[in-house]
């Protein structure tokens, strides 16, 4: 990553955890225990990729990033949320997150599941802060992260992630797993920025197509990661896929394959940037090092 993108996102990476800390109730009101539950959780060292994503679309199309700040939140609370939920024991039972204990390890899994919905429910909350312009009203915001964030999307594509436990699926039927499971809430958070800006309808749809063919290539990137990377080097357990019976892009491709996979979808991703021009370079960069990521 060079210095300057490195600098801009440690730069957003603050001022989205500052809109959090506003957000999110203190660690000391009651029930105290939930609140350090679901602070434990969104405070763990992510890298904010979502929020980012979606402050930078606000400004791509010409608007503040500020406006954007309680869409971006939102969907970060839905983010946590999920991951909270993914480390169940009933899920995917994953004891390391981010490089420590997950929060059923640390908190017990009904706390665990509970501060999971506290923050789903908070990302609703939250949203409703990002003020409706002229083609926009708070019920359209709030409609298009329920739809990205519910059974026909996020939580689809853990269910049909469960379900392949152990089959060896390859082509449409995995690609349909991370729609839902990683690209539906990337995109949403490009939409979303778009959005808080008053974009167009086909400036929104163009920056979410790109957002779902972004999110795709992450998710390919993740699995390889998740075979050529240490436990240290992740922060999340390695190896769990293959130990879990997953099916993934290695598994499915081969490494090479998958590599070649994640470079064609960064390209794709690339080329619904072009109305764009010059206003979409961060978004660019931010592309790049997703896909450089070590592999």
């Amino acid at each position: 990553m060079n210095e300057s993108l490195s600098r801009h996102l440690a730069s957003r990476c603050a001022q989205i955890d500052r809109a959090l800390q506003s957000y999110l109730p203190a660690s000391r009101i009651k029930p105290v225990t939930l609140h350090q539950a679901m602070r434990y959780s969104i405070f763990a060292g992510g890298k904010r990729m979502r929020p980012i994503l979606c402050l930078e679309a606000a400004e791509i199309c010409g608007g503040d990033a500020k406006a954007a700040l309680p869409s971006a939140c939102a969907v970060e609370c839905i983010h946590t949320y999920s991951l909270i939920h993914d480390d169940l024991p009933c899920m995917d039972d994953d004891d390391l997150r981010r490089g420590r204990p997950t929060a059923h390890v640390k908190f017990g899994e009904a706390l665990a599941l509970l501060a999971g919905d506290a923050l789903l429910t908070l990302a609703f909350e939250t949203i409703v802060h990002t003020r409706p312009n002229k083609h926009y009203t708070s019920a359209d915001f709030v409609r298009e992260l329920a739809t990205a964030a519910g059974s026909r999307h996020l939580i689809a594509g853990q269910v049909n992630d469960l379900a392949a436990e152990g089959r060896a699926l390859r082509g449409t039927q995995l690609r349909n797993i991370h729609l839902g499971k990683t690209a539906a809430m990337i995109a949403v958070s490009l939409r979303l920025g778009a959005m808080s800006a008053d974009a167009t309808s086909s400036k929104c749809d163009a920056i979410a197509r790109f957002g779902e063919k972004l999110g795709l290539a992450f998710q390919v990137v993740d699995d390889i990661l998740d075979v050529t990377q240490t436990t240290e080097q992740l922060g999340k357990s390695a190896g769990k896929d293959t130990r879990d019976a997953k099916s993934t892009y290695p598994a499915a491709l081969g490494l090479d394959g998958a590599r070649a996979e994640a470079m064609k979808l960064t390209t794709a991703a690339m080329h619904e940037l072009v109305p764009f021009g010059k206003r979409a370079i961060r978004l660019r960069e931010i592309a790049h090092y997703l896909l450089s990521r070590k592999q």
